[in-house]
């Protein structure tokens, strides 16, 4: 696999049909008020049809039991010339069952927007095997698309920058209007109309490392990764050669002694010393006080134990908060020191 020849999809349309699939959790039978919703809101602002995959919206049980029927659909919206995008229902905890049963050759011929974050780093993984660039992002039941009271205007301009636009996406700006990773219960409709809680943002932390540093971008949910390594997807170790690595955690919130073990494993395999820089997303379900304790546990192991220089940012606005920045695999990108910038540098689509 090589970053630098992923074959970037096509640009988004007004009018353009989109498909959802269930990769992991069929969260819209158990919740389709809150499906709906998600639904509506990206229909209406960006003007997109969106679609059901044929066993999208199944029995949680009957989805978890059968891997296969979660491929079909992935096969499905690959082969359906309609669908332009292709976008999870929701992250879970068993992407990583279906990669026996994917057709690489369809994705690759068939190169499509993939979307998704957490769990479906999976199924970017799989993309990138495939010679495909996939987009770290919104999934359909999440923040983005089915924010409570409308989506975000930080989340709806990355939206139209990434996807609807083949223009270089540029400068990444933290969203100071604030974020949120408040969870209001989905089984009760009511929530959907009530705005989520706003805690004040302090931005970007530009916290170890100088100069300016440019590469390729790859990464993922850190807890997810470990389940990829070893597997048929995961990169040989030349493709992290002068990478930026985008890092988060799950809403599981796990120990900085786990995220420390998970770095280590990093260091230990050479991989660490291969990337040009971090960037880390801002965790969910963390006190405030203690926002910074997994960047901490990454600088214990690139700064203390292993006396890299590289850069490292934490606090970006990815992953497991709202609202959330796009960020697509293989586009280059520079992370300015000096000047305290994070930018893409590439294109997502064509």
């Amino acid at each position: 696999m090589s970053l630098s020849t992923l074959i970037k999809p096509q640009k988004l349309n007004p009018g353009d049909t989109v498909a959802v699939i269930s990769p992991s959790w069929s969260g819209g039978a158990v919740y389709p008020e809150r499906y709906r919703a998600g639904k509506r809101q990206l229909e209406e602002v960006f003007g997109l049809k969106v679609v059901e995959a044929p066993n999208a919206l199944i029995d949680p049980i009957d989805n978890f039991n059968n891997p296969q029927k979660r491929v079909a659909d992935l096969h499905w919206a690959l082969s359906n010339k309609e669908v332009k995008a292709i976008i999870p229902m929701i992250g879970g905890d068993d992407s990583v069952r279906l990669l026996p049963y994917i057709d690489f050759d369809l994705i690759r011929n068939n190169p499509k927007i993939l979307l998704g974050y957490s769990d479906n780093t999976v199924l970017h993984y799989a993309f990138m095997f495939a010679g495909v660039q996939p987009i770290y992002g919104p999934c359909m039941m999440c923040g983005g698309f089915a924010e409570n009271g409308g989506m975000f205007d930080y989340f709806k301009d990355s939206v139209k920058r990434t996807l609807f636009s083949n223009s270089e996406i540029g400068e990444i700006k933290p969203n100071m209007n604030g974020w949120t990773d408040e969870e209001l219960p989905w089984q009760d409709p009511k929530n959907q109309n009530i705005k989520r809680q706003i805690k004040e943002s302090q931005g970007f932390k530009f916290i170890h490392g100088h100069g300016n540093v440019t590469g390729r971008l790859i990464g993922g949910n850190l807890e997810v990764m470990e389940m990829l390594k070893g597997s048929k997807v995961w990169p040989t170790i030349d493709a992290f050669d002068g990478v930026i690595f985008f890092i988060e955690t799950s809403e599981e919130a796990p120990s900085t002694d786990y995220v420390i073990r998970c770095m280590r494993n990093y260091a230990a395999t050479g991989i660490l010393k291969r990337i040009a820089g971090i960037i880390i997303g801002r965790p969910a379900n963390v006190q405030i006080n203690e926002i910074d304790k997994y960047a901490n546990a990454v600088l214990q192991v690139v700064k203390t134990e292993n006396n890299l220089d590289i850069p490292v940012v934490s606090n970006l606005d990815f992953g497991h908060t709202d609202p959330m920045f796009l960020i697509p695999y293989g586009a280059k990108a520079k992370i300015d020191m000096e000047n305290k910038i994070f930018s893409i540098l590439d294109n997502a689509v064509i």
